[in-house]
């Protein structure tokens, strides 16, 4: 469902206005936050009925069990609730019972309450000295969830357990020990655990959420645009720290948060900045950035350069140039071999072949993205492992999933007598439905410019 105020957002994300306009513009360029918490109900829904169903039976789980406490909550805490919801509420615990096909999934919430009416409540409670419920919260609560369970039946019970994946490990020791106390020996044998299910449930994302990432994206690529022009940066002044703390302090107006310290680097001809954080730009240096946008409960990722011209020049060298069209090609290459069903260190290990033919010095570090920042799924290589990543590069590629295509190529610059120039870019790309790798936006092939 298409929604007036997104698109006239991202109407104007596209568009170029006066200042003015655009201060406007981008006031509150996603809506209210009713508006935003009512399309993310929606998308809970919709991973809920469509999603989760399907991973359940492709993996065999018939009853999934996820407990969590109060700042303590488990990785998939942002994909199972409301976006009014904060927190655990003091202990809750969701469970999934598959009954099949003609009934579906049954959403169960023990403790806590029904997320905007897409799990069913289960309370014990007793009557408090005024007459009043009053809750049970310890191990009479524990003794619900044995009984919900018990009346279920269930062949399998799955439980967030895992020694390889973050995301698929949130059940804490605490929670472990109460729960397998409470269902006993019988159930305990029905344990298993859950960690594909857990990673494709966070790493899937659903159609009705594109148009909104692709404005995140706009966003992202209309301050990086910003930060790197003479808006804010005046060579021999402006440092790194300044243009870092810029770039946070807009994404704060606009009542928008990032999930890490935005970065700002430079390059300069000659030069070594190993003992110096935070040197003041000048012409002539090489800017690199790095910086992430949280909304909707979701995070980008996006890496570019730009330069900052010489008196006299109008663009930058062609050497700078060619080194940016060279991290271009080891793009196309990452996104060539990328296709679903092939493990992340298969694609990671096809792709530097690829590179090392192109005659190409590089390095690839790609990861999934969505919920969180560094995202549940394959890695394709880090890069202090590009021999590939046991365990988190063991995992296929699935279509529907995002991805930010993180890599580097090292260029000799003839204009600077040979030093070698790092071009890092990172670039958001989905891996359709229909198995096809498209950038969620577009990348970036020419250098910003400072003027």
């Amino acid at each position: 469902m298409k929604r007036p105020w997104l698109i006239a957002t991202l109407t104007a994300l596209c568009a170029a206005p006066s200042a003015a306009a655009q201060e406007q513009d981008h006031e509150n360029p996603f809506g209210s936050l009713r508006e935003q918490a009512q399309l993310q109900q929606e998308w809970l829904r919709l991973r809920l009925d469509s999603v989760l169903p399907r991973l359940m039976r492709e993996y065999g789980v018939q009853m999934w069990v996820i407990p969590m406490r109060e700042y303590n909550e488990d990785p998939l805490f942002k994909a199972l609730t409301a976006p009014t919801t904060f927190a655990a509420r003091r202990r809750t615990v969701y469970v999934f019972f598959d009954r099949g096909s003609a009934e579906g999934v049954e959403r169960i919430a023990i403790g806590g309450n029904s997320q905007g009416g897409v799990y069913d409540v289960v309370r014990e409670t007793e009557e408090a000295p005024d007459g009043r419920p009053r809750e049970f919260w310890g191990r009479d609560q524990w003794q619900v969830v044995a009984r919900v369970i018990r009346e279920r039946n269930p062949g399998n019970i799955a439980l967030n357990i895992s020694h390889e994946h973050n995301f698929a490990d949130g059940l804490s020791a605490g929670e472990w020990e109460q729960l397998s106390e409470a269902l006993g020996p019988d159930l305990l044998q029905r344990v298993t655990r859950a960690e594909h299910l857990a990673l494709d449930y966070l790493a899937i994302r659903t159609p009705a959420m594109d148009s909104v990432y692709l404005g995140m994206q706009k966003l992202a690529h209309h301050l990086i645009a910003r930060m790197f022009s003479s808006e804010v940066i005046t060579p021999g002044v402006t440092t790194v720290d300044d243009a870092r703390w810029w770039f946070r302090q807009q994404l704060g107006d606009l009542g928008l948060g990032t999930w890490f310290q935005p970065s700002v680097d430079i390059q300069r001809q000659g030069v070594s900045f190993a003992d110096s954080t935070n040197p003041v730009i000048q012409r002539g240096d090489v800017l690199h950035c790095d910086v992430g946008i949280t909304a909707f409960r979701l995070n980008t990722d996006t890496q570019h350069m730009g330069y900052v011209l010489r008196e006299g020049e109008s663009e930058p060298p062609l050497g700078l140039q060619a080194a940016l069209h060279n991290t271009n090609r080891l793009q196309d290459i990452v996104l060539a071999e990328m296709r679903p069903g092939l493990t992340g260190n298969e694609v990671l290990a096809a792709a530097l072949d690829a590179m090392e033919e192109a005659d190409i010095d590089g390095t690839i570090y790609s990861h999934p993205i969505g919920e969180h920042g560094h995202g549940a799924g394959p890695l394709i290589g880090l890069w202090d492992r590009q021999d590939g990543v046991p365990g988190r590069g063991d995992v296929r590629l699935r279509a529907g999933t995002w991805f930010s295509i993180e890599l580097q190529a090292t260029t000799p610059v003839s204009e600077w007598d040979g030093q070698r120039v790092r071009m890092m870019l990172e670039e958001e790309a989905a891996l359709t439905p229909e198995g096809e790798m498209r950038w969620v936006l577009r990348r970036q092939e020419k250098l910003h410019l400072v003027r």
